[in-house]
Protein backbone atom coordinates (compact mmCIF):
# COMPACT_ATOMS: atom_id res chain seq x y z
CA UNK A 1 0.00 0.00 0.00
CA UNK A 2 2.88 2.35 0.76
CA UNK A 3 4.11 2.07 -2.83
CA UNK A 4 0.67 2.49 -4.37
CA UNK A 5 -0.92 5.33 -2.43
CA UNK A 6 0.37 8.09 -4.70
CA UNK A 7 -0.81 6.18 -7.79
CA UNK A 8 -4.27 5.95 -6.29
CA UNK A 9 -4.18 9.69 -5.63
CA UNK A 10 -3.03 10.21 -9.22
CA UNK A 11 -5.99 8.27 -10.59
CA UNK A 12 -8.43 10.14 -8.37
CA UNK A 13 -7.11 13.55 -9.42
CA UNK A 14 -7.07 12.72 -13.14
CA UNK A 15 -10.59 11.28 -13.00
CA UNK A 16 -11.75 14.31 -11.02
CA UNK A 17 -10.18 16.64 -13.60
CA UNK A 18 -11.94 14.97 -16.49
CA UNK A 19 -15.36 14.76 -14.82
CA UNK A 20 -15.39 18.11 -12.99
CA UNK A 21 -13.59 19.80 -15.87
CA UNK A 22 -16.50 19.13 -18.18
CA UNK A 23 -19.36 19.46 -15.68
CA UNK A 24 -18.58 22.43 -13.42
CA UNK A 25 -19.63 25.86 -14.77
CA UNK A 26 -16.97 28.17 -16.21
CA UNK A 27 -16.90 31.95 -16.83
CA UNK A 28 -18.75 33.01 -19.99
CA UNK A 29 -16.18 35.07 -21.83
CA UNK A 30 -16.14 36.38 -25.38
CA UNK A 31 -14.25 34.22 -27.88
CA UNK A 32 -13.15 31.66 -25.25
CA UNK A 33 -16.61 30.43 -24.28
CA UNK A 34 -16.53 26.70 -23.47
CA UNK A 35 -13.00 26.28 -24.84
CA UNK A 36 -11.68 27.70 -21.58
CA UNK A 37 -12.09 24.18 -20.19
CA UNK A 38 -8.97 23.28 -22.16
CA UNK A 39 -7.07 25.12 -19.43
CA UNK A 40 -7.42 21.95 -17.33
CA UNK A 41 -5.54 19.95 -19.96
CA UNK A 42 -3.30 22.21 -22.03
CA UNK A 43 -1.48 24.06 -19.25
CA UNK A 44 -0.95 21.00 -16.99
CA UNK A 45 0.62 19.19 -19.96
CA UNK A 46 3.35 21.86 -20.07
CA UNK A 47 3.84 21.79 -16.29
CA UNK A 48 4.15 18.00 -16.46
CA UNK A 49 6.63 18.27 -19.33
CA UNK A 50 8.84 20.64 -17.35
CA UNK A 51 8.76 18.45 -14.23
CA UNK A 52 9.64 15.35 -16.25
CA UNK A 53 12.47 17.09 -18.09
CA UNK A 54 13.79 18.30 -14.73
CA UNK A 55 13.69 14.76 -13.29
CA UNK A 56 15.43 13.44 -16.40
CA UNK A 57 18.15 16.06 -15.99
CA UNK A 58 18.64 15.15 -12.34
CA UNK A 59 19.15 11.49 -13.26
CA UNK A 60 21.51 12.51 -16.07
CA UNK A 61 23.62 14.41 -13.54
CA UNK A 62 23.49 11.44 -11.19
CA UNK A 63 24.68 9.17 -14.01
CA UNK A 64 27.60 11.46 -14.80
CA UNK A 65 28.69 11.31 -11.17
CA UNK A 66 28.07 7.60 -10.56
CA UNK A 67 28.15 5.88 -13.99
CA UNK A 68 25.25 3.78 -12.73
CA UNK A 69 23.36 2.40 -15.75
CA UNK A 70 20.10 2.50 -13.81
CA UNK A 71 20.38 6.29 -13.58
CA UNK A 72 20.73 6.46 -17.36
CA UNK A 73 17.61 4.34 -17.75
CA UNK A 74 15.71 6.64 -15.41
CA UNK A 75 16.95 9.71 -17.29
CA UNK A 76 15.80 8.30 -20.62
CA UNK A 77 12.42 7.26 -19.21
CA UNK A 78 11.65 10.66 -17.71
CA UNK A 79 12.91 12.56 -20.74
CA UNK A 80 11.00 10.46 -23.27
CA UNK A 81 7.83 10.77 -21.21
CA UNK A 82 8.39 14.52 -21.08
CA UNK A 83 8.63 14.54 -24.88
CA UNK A 84 5.32 12.70 -25.05
CA UNK A 85 3.66 15.32 -22.85
CA UNK A 86 5.21 18.11 -24.93
CA UNK A 87 3.44 16.67 -27.97
CA UNK A 88 0.16 16.48 -26.04
CA UNK A 89 0.66 20.06 -24.87
CA UNK A 90 1.28 21.25 -28.41
CA UNK A 91 -1.73 19.39 -29.81
CA UNK A 92 -4.13 20.68 -27.14
CA UNK A 93 -2.75 24.18 -27.65
CA UNK A 94 -3.19 24.03 -31.42
CA UNK A 95 -6.76 22.81 -31.00
CA UNK A 96 -7.45 25.68 -28.59
CA UNK A 97 -5.83 28.17 -30.96
CA UNK A 98 -8.00 26.96 -33.83
CA UNK A 99 -11.15 27.99 -31.97
CA UNK A 100 -9.92 31.13 -30.20
CA UNK A 101 -7.29 32.62 -32.54
CA UNK A 102 -8.74 31.36 -35.81
CA UNK A 103 -5.76 29.14 -36.68
CA UNK A 104 -4.07 26.14 -35.12
CA UNK A 105 -0.67 27.71 -35.82
CA UNK A 106 -0.21 31.48 -35.79
CA UNK A 107 3.58 31.83 -35.36
CA UNK A 108 2.99 33.07 -31.82
CA UNK A 109 6.32 33.55 -30.01
CA UNK A 110 5.44 30.97 -27.39
CA UNK A 111 4.46 28.47 -30.06
CA UNK A 112 7.74 29.03 -31.86
CA UNK A 113 9.85 28.82 -28.71
CA UNK A 114 8.08 25.68 -27.57
CA UNK A 115 8.55 24.11 -30.99
CA UNK A 116 12.28 24.89 -30.76
CA UNK A 117 12.45 23.24 -27.35
CA UNK A 118 10.65 20.17 -28.68
CA UNK A 119 13.12 19.89 -31.56
CA UNK A 120 16.00 20.08 -29.08
CA UNK A 121 14.55 17.15 -27.15
CA UNK A 122 13.67 15.22 -30.32
CA UNK A 123 17.37 15.46 -31.13
CA UNK A 124 18.05 13.78 -27.77
CA UNK A 125 16.30 10.64 -29.01
CA UNK A 126 18.07 10.78 -32.36
CA UNK A 127 21.40 11.19 -30.59
CA UNK A 128 20.86 8.10 -28.47
CA UNK A 129 19.66 5.99 -31.38
CA UNK A 130 22.77 6.87 -33.39
CA UNK A 131 25.24 5.32 -30.92
CA UNK A 132 25.67 1.62 -30.17
CA UNK A 133 28.24 1.77 -27.39
CA UNK A 134 26.16 1.86 -24.19
CA UNK A 135 28.63 3.76 -22.02
CA UNK A 136 29.39 6.36 -24.68
CA UNK A 137 25.69 6.78 -25.47
CA UNK A 138 24.78 7.23 -21.83
CA UNK A 139 27.58 9.71 -21.16
CA UNK A 140 27.05 11.91 -24.22
CA UNK A 141 23.26 11.91 -23.95
CA UNK A 142 23.49 12.79 -20.25
CA UNK A 143 25.60 15.84 -21.03
CA UNK A 144 23.24 16.79 -23.85
CA UNK A 145 20.25 16.40 -21.54
CA UNK A 146 21.71 18.85 -19.03
CA UNK A 147 22.26 21.49 -21.71
CA UNK A 148 18.82 20.82 -23.21
CA UNK A 149 17.11 21.53 -19.89
CA UNK A 150 19.13 24.75 -19.60
CA UNK A 151 17.11 25.96 -22.62
CA UNK A 152 13.74 25.41 -20.91
CA UNK A 153 13.80 28.64 -18.89
CA UNK A 154 14.77 31.05 -21.70
CA UNK A 155 12.52 29.43 -24.31
CA UNK A 156 9.43 28.95 -22.15
CA UNK A 157 9.57 31.68 -19.51
CA UNK A 158 11.85 34.47 -20.76
CA UNK A 159 11.83 35.03 -24.52
CA UNK A 160 8.01 34.84 -25.04
CA UNK A 161 7.52 37.51 -22.36
CA UNK A 162 9.85 39.93 -24.11
CA UNK A 163 7.65 40.30 -27.21
CA UNK A 164 3.95 40.62 -28.01
CA UNK A 165 2.14 37.32 -27.69
CA UNK A 166 -1.39 35.97 -27.98
CA UNK A 167 -0.84 33.80 -24.91
CA UNK A 168 -2.25 35.11 -21.61
CA UNK A 169 0.45 36.33 -19.28
CA UNK A 170 2.84 37.15 -22.12
CA UNK A 171 3.52 40.26 -24.14
CA UNK A 172 1.32 42.48 -21.97
CA UNK A 173 -1.71 40.17 -22.00
CA UNK A 174 -3.14 39.55 -18.52
CA UNK A 175 -2.69 36.05 -17.14
CA UNK A 176 -5.72 33.81 -16.66
CA UNK A 177 -5.66 34.18 -12.89
CA UNK A 178 -6.18 37.91 -13.19
CA UNK A 179 -9.46 37.94 -15.06
CA UNK A 180 -11.14 34.57 -15.57
CA UNK A 181 -9.76 31.87 -13.27
CA UNK A 182 -12.72 31.96 -10.89
CA UNK A 183 -13.30 29.81 -7.80
CA UNK A 184 -14.94 27.00 -9.78
CA UNK A 185 -11.99 26.78 -12.13
CA UNK A 186 -9.40 26.89 -9.36
CA UNK A 187 -10.83 23.82 -7.65
CA UNK A 188 -10.28 21.91 -10.89
CA UNK A 189 -7.14 23.59 -12.26
CA UNK A 190 -4.82 22.94 -9.31
CA UNK A 191 -5.87 19.29 -8.81
CA UNK A 192 -5.47 18.89 -12.58
CA UNK A 193 -1.83 19.92 -12.31
CA UNK A 194 -1.23 17.45 -9.50
CA UNK A 195 -3.03 14.68 -11.37
CA UNK A 196 -1.27 15.08 -14.70
CA UNK A 197 2.17 15.53 -13.12
CA UNK A 198 1.82 12.39 -11.01
CA UNK A 199 0.46 10.53 -14.05
CA UNK A 200 3.52 11.59 -16.02
CA UNK A 201 5.82 10.37 -13.24
CA UNK A 202 3.91 7.09 -13.07
CA UNK A 203 4.29 6.54 -16.83
CA UNK A 204 8.00 7.36 -16.62
CA UNK A 205 8.52 4.82 -13.82
CA UNK A 206 6.74 2.17 -15.90
CA UNK A 207 9.09 2.85 -18.82
CA UNK A 208 12.01 2.67 -16.39
CA UNK A 209 10.91 -0.75 -15.15
CA UNK A 210 10.79 -2.00 -18.73
CA UNK A 211 14.27 -0.59 -19.21
CA UNK A 212 15.56 -2.33 -16.07
CA UNK A 213 14.17 -5.66 -17.26
CA UNK A 214 15.68 -5.26 -20.73
CA UNK A 215 19.04 -4.28 -19.23
CA UNK A 216 19.10 -7.33 -16.95
CA UNK A 217 18.25 -9.65 -19.85
CA UNK A 218 21.01 -8.17 -22.02
CA UNK A 219 23.56 -8.52 -19.22
CA UNK A 220 22.48 -12.10 -18.61
CA UNK A 221 23.21 -13.14 -22.18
Amino acid sequence: MRKWWWKIVCGIFVAYTIVAGFLLPVPRLDILNETIRNLYFHVPMWFTMIVLFFCGTVYSIRYLSSKDQNHDIMAVSFTNTGIMFSVLGMLTGMEWGQYTWGAAWSNDPKQLCTAMLMLIYFAYGILRSGMRDEEKRARISAVYNVFAFAMVVPLIFVLPRMVDSLHPGNGGNPAFAKYDLDSNMRIVFWPANIGWITLGIWIATLFARIGFISNRRENAL
